[in-house]
């Protein structure tokens, strides 16, 4: 049994040690916010923060996760809705079918954290994720956006 701290709540499950953390996340503890993408960390679908950094959790086997390092889904991002880059993602419209957006959002606010406020190039270098509909122009415009909600 694995004790995982997930959007603030210690949750104990039970999952063989390379079960990786998304399966965890989704069909143990049931927050379907993460989405199963490519399974090999390239789309960014899976992406969740762990203390802080956004990490690709289709790939990291239960067993790497230290107990104590405290996992953030797009669930508890913000319950309410109110973090600067879902404000800035319903602004600009910035979804289309929506599959990858959690994703999305988990890499832009990682992104912002780090750099509050990042260049056209820091977005490409770090929001390494893929939408399948095309919308990185409205991705790179909401991180934009959200940015500028940071600063005022």
């Amino acid at each position: 049994m694995a004790r995982l701290t997930i959007n603030g709540e210690i949750r104990e499950v039970e999952a063989e040690p390379d079960t990786p953390l998304l399966w965890v996340i989704r069909e143990q503890v049931g927050l379907t916010g993460t989405k199963f993408g490519c399974g090999i960390a390239q789309c960014g679908a899976c992406t969740v923060h762990i203390d802080g950094v956004p990490t690709r959790s289709c790939v990291m086997p239960l067993s790497s996760i230290e107990e104590g390092s405290k996992i953030v889904t797009i669930e508890g991002l913000s319950p309410d809705g109110s973090h600067p880059v879902q404000k800035a993602w319903l602004a600009l419209d910035v979804p289309q079918c929506g599959y990858c957006q959690s994703g999305m959002i988990m890499a832009a606010a990682g992104l912002l954290e780090a750099n509050p406020k990042p260049s056209d190039a820091d977005i490409s270098n770090e929001i390494t994720n893929i939408c399948r509909c095309g919308t990185y122009n409205r991705v790179r415009a909401a991180i934009h956006m959200a940015a500028g909600d940071k600063a005022g």
